[in-house]
């Protein structure tokens, strides 16, 4: 084979075209590609470049919101902005900064990454200080994020109060948790979070606290954010907490709230056919809408510190005696253990004598039946029966409406009262050391027994529907944002078994005391409203507490409320125009205009104008329950 030598040129013409294009498209791919890696994906791979690790984010839910019995939205989330930091990331530099576009000291911003450091370094964590800040601030942590590593901003939802009043009490506040919290919470939570610390916040955390979203998201040796990790796929959505509806009538709270202002007591106000919880008022009391978001500088001091003690929840932790407001407790129970009837009549001379002990009453009402008896407050007649009922009765009857044991409200906090018996006077005293006079103060009321504002709410409830005690509660049902459904929430009740002609002499007495000539209430009467009662003044240490239970009207009960305000004297003038104008309100759904200064117990006429404008301030709305599907 012949080996052809050339001019040194490659092959023929064809050949060098099909090379030279050959060459060409090869550069043109690696070009196009070097373009495509460098120009268009060329910040994901610096971003991966500059990743250091993959961290994950938990992203909070907005709390379950509150409906008051007309579906109006009373507590409801607002987005708040807070500083959220990893302890493991962040320098002593960047702490100085950060402190000062908080505009706080060095070591509150220190304390805060500590605390989360101790908890978990690698966790980013939101701080106390940071919390519920405004956009400037923002704005000023965004522009040098550079400056600031570990640091970053995260939304999460601040409490909202739709309505005039407080309802702290009630509601209760949310707050950060402290670090006991978080060892007795758990996983659940992380340093920075808030937690529900009182009242139906706290009580129903479980539900209307919600589920943490994930977020998994790429960070650099700065721990700053640089991109998402595959692309979302992995995170989780944040779920909100369950809604809970209440019983709660918001203008009759507020109304409470403005009638108890300037005061030291409690007021609840129940549905009778249910114990749906239509008011519960504590004076003093506190704006929960100061603990949301960032607290003012010396409030939480002066909340736990302040001599009248706003946080003392009155309806239901502090037992008072309840004065002549037990005397239809101890008639029923000598009408059902046959120590009387309902025609017996017991004589009172203006006194009533034991041994060398007298007991005074507020008249001389000579033969007088258990109706007459409820209907002047006759201490000689319902001293009698004490002694009939003996120390163990009186502890029968009184543990059968409730009172000595806890009603299991769903609200946080509650007393248990007492109500003394043989055993317990003679562990307390002796077998020597007291008498059967014990048992003739405990029958109008006085001596050992106590009792919370709500027993006696619940114990006036009961005798309004014939003898049926239910469980008091705030919540009716929560909206299940899971399953897309509302649930109604069962509470127990018994019926007591109570004779029913013996329920309705009690109720007679009632009556009689508001709407009869003679009666301890006659001067709140109302013509449209057949408003039953019983007045109660209770001696203690200092001035008299005023106590007035009632419900109404007479024969459809839709309203039993308890008035307490402490050392004021007699309840038939302090506590029963209270009452008596929140029944008014609740069954027409105005305020009188006939009100005189002192048959309300109000200092003035500004007091009443700005009562009537409190009410003016929340629109008019049909009565009734808001949710339409019946209950079990």
């Amino acid at each position: 084979m012949n080996r052809i030598v050339g001019d040194g040129e490659f092959g023929s013409a064809t050949r060098q075209r099909i090379f030279k294009l050959t060459l060409l498209a090869i550069a043109s791919i690696f070009i196009l590609r070097l373009g495509w890696l460098q120009i268009i994906e060329g910040g994901a791979y610096r971003l991966r470049a500059e990743a250091q690790a993959i961290k994950q984010i938990k992203n909070e839910p907005f709390r379950g919101m509150m409906f008051d019995r007309t579906g109006r939205a009373i507590v409801q989330n607002i987005a708040s902005f807070t500083v959220s930091v990893t302890p493991n990331a962040i320098t002593p530099e960047a702490i100085t900064k950060l402190a000062r576009i908080l505009g706080v000291s060095d070591s509150a911003v220190t304390a805060d990454v500590e605390k989360a450091r101790k908890y978990n370094r690698f966790n980013p964590a939101k701080l106390a200080s940071g919390r519920d800040i405004n956009r400037r601030i923002v704005a000023a942590i965004e522009e040098n994020r550079e400056s600031l590593p570990g640091v970053s901003v995260v939304v999460e939802g601040k409490r909202h109060y739709a309505f005039n009043g407080n309802a702290a009490h009630l509601l209760g506040y949310v707050r950060e948790v402290s670090e006991r919290q978080l060892t007795q919470l758990g996983d659940a939570y992380d340093p920075g979070d808030v937690a529900g610390q009182s009242g139906l916040e706290k009580a129903y955390e479980r539900d209307i606290r919600g589920q943490k979203g994930l977020e998994f998201i790429a960070v650099n040796n700065r721990g700053q954010r640089i991109a998402s990790f595959n692309d979302g796929m992995s995170d989780a959505e944040p779920r909100e907490g369950f809604d809970l509806y209440l019983g709660l009538d918001v203008e009759l709270q507020t109304l409470g709230e403005e009638l108890l202002e300037g005061r030291r007591g409690g007021i609840v106000a129940l549905d009778p056919n249910n114990g749906e919880i239509l008011a519960f008022i504590s004076k003093p009391d506190y704006d929960p809408r100061l603990l949301a978001g960032q607290t003012p500088k010396g409030f939480m001091t002066w909340l736990m510190t302040d001599k009248e003690k706003p946080s003392f929840n009155r309806v239901s932790q502090p037992a008072y005696p309840p004065g002549s407001t037990w005397k239809m407790l101890v008639a029923i129970g000598c009408l059902q253990e046959g120590l009387i009837t309902p025609s017996t009549q017991l004589v009172c001379t203006g006194a009533y004598h034991y041994g060398n002990r007298s007991m005074a009453c507020h008249g001389a009402h000579g033969g007088v039946a258990v109706e007459r008896a409820i209907q002047v407050s006759c201490n000689s007649f319902f001293a009698q029966c004490g002694v009939k009922l003996g120390a163990d009765g009186m502890a029968k009857y009184g543990a059968l409406f409730g009172f000595g044991t806890k009603t299991n409200v769903d609200v946080s906090y509650e007393r248990s009262g007492l109500v003394p018996s043989t055993e317990y006077m003679d562990k307390r005293y002796g077998k020597r050391g007291w008498s059967k006079y014990a048992a003739a103060n405990w029958g109008i009321g006085q001596g050992e027994i106590l009792v919370t504002p709500l027993q006696m709410a619940r114990y006036t409830a009961a005798i309004a529907n014939g003898g049926i005690l239910y469980q008091p509660h705030a919540v009716t049902a929560i909206y299940n944002k899971v399953l897309d459904r509302v649930d109604y929430v069962r509470y127990d009740s018994v019926n007591l078994g109570i004779n029913p002609e013996y329920i309705s002499k009690i109720q007679q007495g009632m009556f009689l005391v508001v709407n009869q000539a003679g009666g301890t209430a006659t001067r709140q009467k109302i013509d449209s409203i057949t408003i039953c009662g019983k007045t109660g003044t209770a001696q203690n240490a200092g001035d008299d507490h005023s106590w007035f239970i009632a419900y109404a009207p007479k024969d459809n009960p839709q309203i039993a409320i308890c008035v307490m305000v402490e050392n004021a004297g007699f309840g038939g003038t302090i506590a029963a125009p209270m009452a008596r104008k929140m029944i008014d309100f609740y069954l027409t759904g105005t305020l009188p205009t006939d009100v005189k200064e002192e048959e309300y117990g109000v200092p003035d006429t500004t007091q009443q104008q700005k009562l009537r404008d409190t009410i003016k301030l929340l629109p008019v709305r049909p009565r009734g329950p808001f949710l339409s599907a019946k209950k079990p």
